[in-house]
């Protein structure tokens, strides 16, 4: 582990993705006193949080900490102001995650000089420990650091590696943004129950049940995504007739190509 109590882990926001990951960190086992958190303006529950649990938090940087681990969970427009004031607790041994979007490695490179850099797109879902987060990492990151890496993501769900950062536009395009598009496919699935003659309540129950379960079903499974849909879809039969359309030259796949095109468009325009 590339942390201690002696150069700790110090997250820096801890808001819903930051808080999210602190939760699992301390659900997982991490010893609470390897770990740092600074917020400007912690909320009543993270002052709770940190007394029941025993990890230090401050609302600046407490003079003379070096980290072992430095989490950024920022917002990109937050990013620029705390690095200055961030320096002073890295060194070529501290390891530096990211988890702004958009953001590239070469800032935090430029901002620490020469330190392990990882840049990790985590999504919402791991809140609830079912994230999916994909990480690309530095030439100066060591194994070690990525196994580090690994176990901090290991805490909030899946996770897997890029080896070149400009997929991390198409990353955050699949998975970053990826939960609104499924959260949308529910608002529409119930959308379409109600003009086919369901109460609305009803056929957002029935909607956000059958999205919930079929994500379950693909989660405790191995059986691939394509096989689970033939397992459903019965010869001409009802499910057979939906796919028709949403499986059509015009249906389903051509949208969602658009849709995660212009994601990882905005996604490069946001990197510069």
């Amino acid at each position: 582990m590339s942390f201690s109590k002696a150069r700790p882990l110090v997250l820096v926001g801890a808001g819903k993705m930051g808080g999210a990951m602190l939760t699992g960190w301390i659900a997982s086992g991490i010893d609470p006193q390897t770990i740092v958190v600074i917020d400007p303006a912690p909320s009543s529950d993270l002052l709770s949080f940190a007394a029941r649990k025993g990890f230090r938090l401050d609302t600046a940087l407490p003079a003379g900490t070096m980290a072992g681990v430095l989490l950024l969970a920022l917002k990109p427009q937050m990013m620029a102001s705390a690095l200055d004031a961030l320096k002073p607790s890295a060194d070529a041994e501290t390891l530096v995650i990211s988890i702004a979007a958009g953001t590239p490695s070469a800032v935090f490179e430029a901002a620490f000089g020469e330190t392990a850099v990882v840049r990790v797109m985590p999504n919402t879902p791991s809140q609830v420990g079912r994230g999916m987060s994909v990480a690309f990492a530095n030439a100066r990151t060591s194994e070690a650091q990525r196994e580090t890496v690994d176990t901090l993501l290991a805490a909030i769900g899946a996770s897997a590696w890029i080896e070149t950062e400009d997929q991390m536009d198409a990353v955050t395009a699949v998975s970053g943004s990826g939960p609104a598009y499924v959260f949308y496919l529910t608002e529409a699935l119930a959308a379409a129950g109600v003009k086919a003659g369901l109460p609305e309540d009803l056929a957002m129950q029935i909607a956000r049940q059958t999205v919930c379960g079929a994500g379950e079903l693909m989660y405790r499974v191995e059986t691939p995504a394509e096989e689970l849909r033939r397992n459903v879809t019965s010869p001409n039969g009802t499910t057979a007739a939906a796919l028709a359309v949403l499986m059509a030259d015009d249906g389903l796949q051509p949208v969602l190509d658009a849709a995660v095109a212009a994601a990882r468009k905005r996604s490069k325009e946001l990197a510069g």
